[in-house]
């Protein structure tokens, strides 16, 4: 019941977001509680006074009392500060203090300094005679200036930093939780010199390791309220977790990685191939950099899981890094400590993530990126996919080269048009062309319906899914260059098959409980219940005797009509029609081009949102067929040769709303236009791409495979390329290719005799000698 009365000197706090105050008060003396008067709203309470100020104005009769307890005390003392840093402005003022201030007043300052706990301070507090106050103080500066010997022989290495450390503990606030709070402050610099021995020993470079050392000195000079106290310790803590030296083994046996890549995927042997190289030489040289790839397809194909299989036959850790729609140059190259909330960037993070500096990243939809105010992430990639600058990549946050050479780059895209040259030029780009129709029933077999099979709890006992089917879900309910519209059709199948057996699994336990209560309930049944029994046992035969045959029938149950029809024979029953092939980010699709003629002004309308390249096209079409007109005996309505006189002509492209552009549909154009001025129909079975001059040549175009593709998807029969695309043929499954006839045509002479029944017949020229003698 003895306490300290105070005088309130500053009052600091807010009632937000909850009520905290710190109070800075001056002690004045001890009293005793004698008798308490109320307790609210505050206590009131009648005390004693113990002690006084002014006893220590007199000290003649305390120095003669005490004598030699008081020297002892002041000796102590003085030895205490004196193993203090005596650099530091509080042990300086300290030391004066023990010189200028009543040696009764020195207990209650150095009790309140030095490291004591709770029930300790109670005590001295207690204790109103003075010599029982220094008869209890003086152990405890012993113990102080003890534990001071120790700490200084144990850390004599660093003995200018530990002075620094020791029993001086700040009075900011009167709490009762001072030994946590102590507790707290040694398990932090326990981490700090943790922090540091993991700096020492780690492998990091020694440009990091010098930054690392210089933070570190940093940090322990800094308090713990700092701001930036936690961002600092967060970068340390970074630093050490990244695999600067740490890497795994690759596997290297050719065999084992054919075996584990042919497993996984279909197809895609340009992929393989690549790999297999990498492999090989990498047997031959260790310190091979890591290749930087692009796989350019449409989507479903398999661009992102060949990538996880890469790093499986590896043997490497694998990181997936999406950038689609990512618009922050900061997401690549982190942000600067200076900003508030500031992080490393993907790539960084990746690596922290894996733990190894040679895993396989892959940079998803890279063609996908966009810009903002924030920078331009595409130029940001430039210095981590380039293989001269990588080993030195500097993150805003590290703000220190990490070298990203061992690491294999795989970026995956729809299309190369989005892409940056100067990006595109740093990798190695690979296409993944759509699949054909026997890869994707190949591809369903292996790997599509065992998964789904599996993710809807069905055994093969009791499903069968034959490949006609399948390639009835290719052609009929399908229309893609990858498969996932395929694998969600099959899913589809899997559910309704799944509905029928735990149908038929409920009906099996009906009877068991119908059997109990027949005899309870004989008497009872009646007329009425009779048909529901009738219902009930045919109820039975829902589930088909397994296992569940999946044909035509059952297709369009489940699936419905079918969604797509050949319909090519049937757009093709009048002229001026022709099919065009035309290449997407989605891959290869057929597309018609339609033409009519009216009386008009002789103005040539397009319609089908073209673009600038598709418009000058059909502009180039109709210029060569107007110019060759007699040639070929086209005319108008009147019979005139002039194609515009007094007619307009309008070209259609569907669909409407899909935006179309390119060189490719010039000979398709022409076609269409001789079609609807000769009256005659192009064959129903020949698709056609090239882009024309205005001499009549035919010029060679891109994405070749994946057009043959679409035709042979669409069912057609003949294909006229451009003669200079002979050496794309190459690149078509040998299947295909027979299935197909491609007519190589290096002129518009060649393209129309391919395009209709018994060629395009030309009026011959009678040869006249005309002299001028």
């Amino acid at each position: 019941r003895i306490g300290t009365a105070a005088l309130a000197v500053q009052v600091v706090g807010s009632n937000w977001p909850k009520p905290h105050y710190t109070l800075l008060v001056t002690g004045l003396c001890r009293f005793q509680i004698l008798q308490l008067l109320k307790e609210k709203p505050y206590p009131v309470a009648e005390v004693q006074q113990l002690d006084r100020l002014e006893q220590f104005t007199n000290g003649h009769k305390s120095e003669e009392e005490l004598g030699e307890l008081s020297e002892q005390f002041y000796k102590y003392a003085v030895q205490l500060v004196e193993m203090l840093d005596m650099s530091v402005p509080a042990v300086a003022k300290l030391r004066r203090l023990l010189d200028n201030l009543p040696r009764e007043a020195l207990p209650d300052i150095l009790t309140s300094i030095i490291r004591t706990t709770n029930q300790e301070k109670l005590q001295i507090l207690d204790a109103v005679r003075l010599e029982e106050r220094f008869k209890m103080t003086i152990p405890l500066l012993v113990r102080q200036i003890e534990g001071l010997k120790l700490l200084q022989k144990t850390r004599k290495s660093k003995q200018d930093d530990d002075k620094r450390v020791v029993a001086i503990r700040p009075s900011r606030r009167i709490s009762h939780g001072s030994i946590t709070e102590d507790e707290e402050e040694e398990e932090d610099h326990d981490d700090v010199v943790m922090l540091e021995k993991k700096i020492r020993t780690s492998s990091m470079s020694e440009q990091a390791l010098k930054v690392c050392l210089k933070e570190i000195k940093r940090l322990k000079k800094m308090p713990q309220s700092m701001p930036e106290y936690a961002l600092t310790r967060n970068y340390l803590e970074l630093m050490v977790e990244l695999p600067w030296n740490k890497s795994t083994k690759d596997r290297l046996e050719i065999r084992a990685a054919r075996i584990v890549l042919d497993n996984d995927h279909y197809a895609m042997e340009k992929l393989k191939k690549r790999v297999l190289e990498y492999l090989a030489v990498r047997q031959l040289k260790n310190n091979l950099k890591g290749p930087i790839l692009c796989f350019v397809g449409p989507p479903g194909v398999g661009k992102t899981s060949v990538g996880r299989s890469i790093a499986k036959t590896l043997g490497r850790e694998f990181h997936r890094i999406a950038l689609g729609g990512v618009c922050d140059q900061s997401d690549i190259r982190g942000h600067r400590r200076t900003y508030v909330g500031s992080m490393p960037g993907r790539i960084i993070n990746g690596l922290k993530t894996v733990g190894v500096n040679n895993p396989v990243f892959l940079l998803d939809e890279v063609d996908k990126l966009a810009k903002s105010l924030q920078g331009d992430p595409a130029a940001a990639l430039l210095e981590v996919l380039d293989p001269e600058q990588n080993h030195s990549f500097t993150d805003h946050y590290l703000n220190v080269a990490f070298d990203l050479s061992q690491v294999l780059f795989i970026a995956t895209a729809n299309t190369t048009a989005t892409i940056p040259p100067a990006l595109l030029d740093r990798m190695e780009v690979i296409q993944v062309p759509g699949y054909t129709q026997e890869e994707k029933i190949e591809i369903a077999h292996r790997h599509l319906i065992p998964k789904q099979l599996e993710l809807h709890g069905l055994t093969p006992q009791q499903i069968q899914i034959p490949q006609v089917t399948t390639l009835g879900i290719i052609t009929r309910y399908t229309r893609e260059a990858g498969v996932r519209a395929l694998d969600r059709k099959l899913g589809a199948i899997c559910r309704a098959v799944a509905v029928k057996v735990a149908e038929g699994q409920h009906k099996e336990a009906k009877p068991d409980r119908a059997e109990v209560g027949e005899e309870d309930c004989k008497e009872h049944v009646t007329e009425d219940a009779k048909p529901e029994s009738i219902s009930d046992t045919a109820d039975l035969a829902l589930p088909p005797e397994m296992p569940i045959l999946i044909d035509f029938h059952a297709l369009k149950d489940i699936l419905g009509p079918p969604m797509y029809d050949m319909e090519v024979s049937e757009r093709l029953n009048q002229p001026g029609v022709a099919i065009g092939l035309a290449w997407t980010p989605l891959g290869g699709e057929i597309m018609f081009v339609e033409a009519s003629r009216m009386d008009g002004e002789g103005q040539l309308t397009l319609t089908g949102q073209l673009g600038e390249v598709m418009k000058e096209s059909a502009h180039l079409a109709i210029s060569w067929l107007r110019s060759n007109a007699k040639r070929y005996q086209l005319t108008n309505a009147s019979g005139s040769f002039d194609l515009l006189d007094n007619t307009d002509i309008h070209l259609h492209f569907p669909a409407g709303a899909v935006t179309k552009d390119g060189p490719s549909a010039g000979v398709t154009i022409v076609t269409c236009l001789a079609s609807l001025f000769s009256g005659r129909l192009v064959c129903s079975d020949v698709a056609m791409t090239g882009e024309i001059t205005l001499r009549g040549l035919v010029l060679p175009v891109g994405g070749i495979k994946d057009k043959v593709l679409a035709a042979h998807r669409a069912g057609l029969k003949r294909i006229i390329i451009p003669q200079r695309n002979e050496k794309d043929l190459e690149e078509i499954a040998a299947h295909v290719r027979q299935d197909l006839t491609f007519v190589l045509a290096g002129c518009l002479d060649e393209v129309l005799n391919a395009a209709f029944d018994g060629g395009f017949a030309v009026k011959a020229r009678l040869e006249h000698l005309n002299s001028k003698l």
